[in-house]
């Protein structure tokens, strides 16, 4: 992960971020899993629900890496769902201005969580860059286990 993710403009370290979400079934028992790292320092996190979806788990984990940040900072969060890449930086305006229904009026589907991540995205200087899934990129496949440990431990009670 030394590519230049954690410099930001004018050498300002920035907190790096890796998210994830598995589910069995859709819905089933689902997991969330986050990877952060800020210069030599790392930290790892994860929990899953016995009944979810997988995009509940994957915006979980983006709500769950902000959560963990004890202060406003820049974060660059990678993710390999597009549907959380594009809901926080393209969709959530609309959605707002129309109450929280889509285009065609109807209720925003998860709107407890974007409602959340909306507002935890609002307190830090964050980046969104989309990663593809299982494609050996180091980052993604630690949230990945991670994700995978959290749904594994909620299916199991």
């Amino acid at each position: 992960m030394d590519n230049g993710d954690e410099v930001d403009q004018g050498s300002t370290r920035r907190v790096v971020v890796y998210t994830d979400g598995a589910c069995s079934g859709n819905p089933g028992p689902g997991g969330w899993g986050v990877w952060l790292r800020y210069g030599e320092h790392e930290r790892e996190l994860y929990g899953g629900e016995a009944q979810t979806t997988n995009n509940r788990m994957e915006l979980m984990a983006a709500i769950q890496a902000l959560e963990s940040l004890k202060r406003p900072v820049p974060v660059l969060v990678h993710t390999d769902s597009s549907y959380v890449r594009n809901g926080i930086t393209s969709w959530v305006h609309g959605w707002k201005k129309r109450g929280w229904k889509t285009a065609d009026k109807k209720p925003v589907k998860n709107v407890d969580l974007w409602q959340r991540l909306e507002e935890l995205n609002s307190r830090h200087q964050v980046e969104w860059r989309w990663v593809r899934g299982h494609s050996g990129d180091e980052g993604n496949d630690r949230a990945d286990a991670l994700a995978c440990r959290g749904r594994d431990e909620a299916a199991a009670g």
